[in-house]
């Protein structure tokens, strides 16, 4: 992908099983076109804030939405979506938690820094797939954004 292409979607999660499951389910609701998958917290925020490996991206084009893991290496999702949710540049982009943790400390912390929705990730992959398509097509096809 080249980081300077406008990116539909950015999906952070660090679990190769869990980020497979969310490709395959996006690519069969054809949601994949513009996608960008990083690993862990830290390469999170440089891309969304244009830093490091993605210093050559811009602000001019933000991903529409930002599905996070909570659990993350480096930096963890919570931080993630602390820093997204107070700059003024990014805190409209729509963020998802899609997440393991049912712990409602989680829940209610997600919603006090701001997140747009928290799913808890099915166990059962046709209904992780199902989900996942969901999420896509609402914050992607229906959901209408603020103009920036």
């Amino acid at each position: 992908m080249n980081a300077t292409s406008e990116i539909e979607i950015l999906l952070v999660e660090d679990n190769q099983d869990d980020l497979d499951m969310t490709l395959r389910s996006l690519r069969k609701a054809n949601l994949t076109n513009r996608i960008q998958a990083v690993r862990d917290g830290a390469e999170a925020l440089e891309f969304i804030f244009c830093q490091g490996a993605f210093a050559g991206r811009t602000f001019e084009n933000p991903p529409k939405l930002i599905l996070l893991d909570l659990k993350l290496p480096k930096v963890d999702g919570m931080e993630v979506l602390k820093r997204i949710k107070s700059d003024p540049r990014t805190k409209t982009i729509p963020v998802v938690i899609l997440t393991s943790s049912k712990e409602q400390k989680d829940v209610v912390e997600s919603y006090h820094l701001g997140v747009n929705s928290y799913v808890v990730k099915p166990v059962n992959f046709e209904n992780f797939a199902a989900a996942v398509q969901e999420l896509g097509m609402y914050w992607l096809l229906h959901n209408q954004p603020p103009k920036t």
